[in-house]
């Protein structure tokens, strides 16, 4: 067990005057283990686990499995989640309980648990840009989203400072801004030491710059989410009343029962370990209340190219309600659906963003044959009645290893490997013998 620095311990301290004590056997404790479940694949396996509080589909488990060896895991069915860190959830419900479609930006992504969480609590009609700057961790994040698989999420792969187009734009924008990480010390002992008071001024710095572009991206009416997991106040306290302090935002008070035991700071709320089943989190939320709103002006995609109705019909069988989507193709030759609903605000994003991605991938046309896309498998807009063959656990584990076990009777052509109804990948059998096209950078090693 790495020591905790000294300038940590004094800090908390001051912070925790009359129960600082508890709070550092509290960091010495095994951490608790959650999972959020996805809300469209069920995993009977985890239906009588504790509930937490804050998050309808988020549970804790009496210990922690090895998550890479189950098929549910690597279906999508749920993620892997600190518990803290769903209190996101409650802050949306309290911020947008009228159910009217919104347009959504998680500016700091990656690895994608809050945009996958927001991607499930959504209404009909919104949308998430889920946006992370840096190159390596955007890639984890298209993947997790890609596992997820709700046909309402775009990426995009910027600076901050690249959004000033779209200025007005967003019902919600969150900012989960990288911080010092102290939130992390019970789980991670190498984060005590990359911690430094010199580290936490850089965080502050760098979390201002972010707030200081983000704000300007919230519509009138709409609501800034800033949080962060860690503990000190220069991170935490000092940004909120910062973000307080603008004339265009309000401070919104969120109704958070005192039965979880947050600590309500003067802007926000304090989640502790020895108080919260979970890691250390701060949460706070400021309203919009005046500025300007956005004109939506959209200009046909120059990256992608629709693909007319006739030309489409390859696609029809592989998609859920296929008339609700619009088909383009990019310039590579991938196919790509979109909601039709979205289209113009896709469209007006491309305008504004260079690295940016719309659409679900569906697949590549060879010949007149369409060859699927692994990603689509998990999409919840996959044609539920596609040809498909259920796995036994080992059977779906050399699967997700791309090896190829034996599988009696499978018949010809493209069909969905499946473990316990849940999609895994495509295989395509060829009569005594099939392909397995799971991905192979996706394959597990273990």
């Amino acid at each position: 067990m790495i020591e905790l620095p000294l300038p940590f311990q004094q800090q908390m301290e001051s912070l925790l005057p009359d129960t600082f004590q508890a709070f550092f056997e509290a960091l010495e404790e095994a951490p608790p283990v959650s999972l959020r479940l996805h809300p469209h694949k069920t995993v009977a396996a985890f239906e009588n686990t504790e509930p937490i509080p804050w998050c309808a589909l988020g549970r804790y488990l009496p210990q922690r499995p090895s998550f890479t060896l189950d098929p549910r895991f690597h279906a999508g069915a749920y993620y892997v989640q600190e518990a803290s860190s769903m209190l996101v959830e409650a802050a949306f419900r309290a911020c947008f309980p009228e159910g009217r479609p919104l347009r959504v930006l998680d500016l700091c992504a990656a690895p994608g648990g809050k945009s996958t969480l927001l991607a499930s609590l959504l209404p009909e009609g919104s949308w998430l840009l889920a946006n992370e700057v840096i190159r390596s961790r955007y890639q984890i994040l298209r993947y997790n989203l890609q596992k997820w698989g709700y046909n309402r999420t775009f990426t995009s792969n910027h600076d901050v400072e690249d959004f000033s187009k779209l200025n007005g734009f967003f019902d919600l924008v969150l900012v989960d801004a990288p911080c010092s990480g102290e939130g992390l010390f019970r789980k991670d002992q190498a984060a005590r030491q990359e911690w430094s008071p010199e580290n936490v001024n850089l965080c502050a710095a760098r979390q201002g710059r972010i707030l200081k572009s983000a704000k300007d991206l919230v519509a009138p009416g709409g609501v800034l989410l800033y949080c962060t997991c860690t503990y000190n106040q220069a991170e935490n306290d000092g940004n909120a009343q910062w973000l307080a302090e603008q004339a265009e935002l309000e401070y919104a008070p969120l109704p958070l029962p005192a039965s979880w035991g947050l600590e309500q700071r003067t802007h926000g709320y304090q989640a502790y370990p020895h108080r919260v089943k979970g890691e250390g989190f701060f949460l706070a939320a400021f309203r919009k209340t005046a500025g300007a709103t956005a004109k939506v002006k959209a200009r046909p995609f120059q990256r992608l190219q629709e693909i007319k109705a006739k030309e489409a019909a390859p696609a029809q069988p592989w998609v859920e309600q296929a008339d609700q989507f619009r088909i383009f193709a990019s310039e590579k030759g991938t196919w790509r659906v979109l909601r039709r609903e979205l289209v113009e605000d896709a469209q007006f994003l491309a305008t504004r963003l260079k690295r940016l991605e719309v659409g679900s991938i569906l697949g590549e046309l060879k010949g007149k044959q369409l060859i699927p896309a692994p990603e689509w498998a998990f999409q919840l807009s996959c044609k539920s009645d596609l040809p498909a063959v259920e796995l036994d656990e080992a059977s779906a584990l050399e699967v997700l290893r791309k090896n190829t076990p034996s599988i009696p009777d499978l018949p010809k052509g493209w069909l969905l490997a499946r473990y316990q109804g849940l999609n895994l990948a495509w295989l395509k059998g060829l009569g005594n013998r099939y392909n397995n096209y799971y991905p192979k950078h996706w394959r597990i090693r273990m």
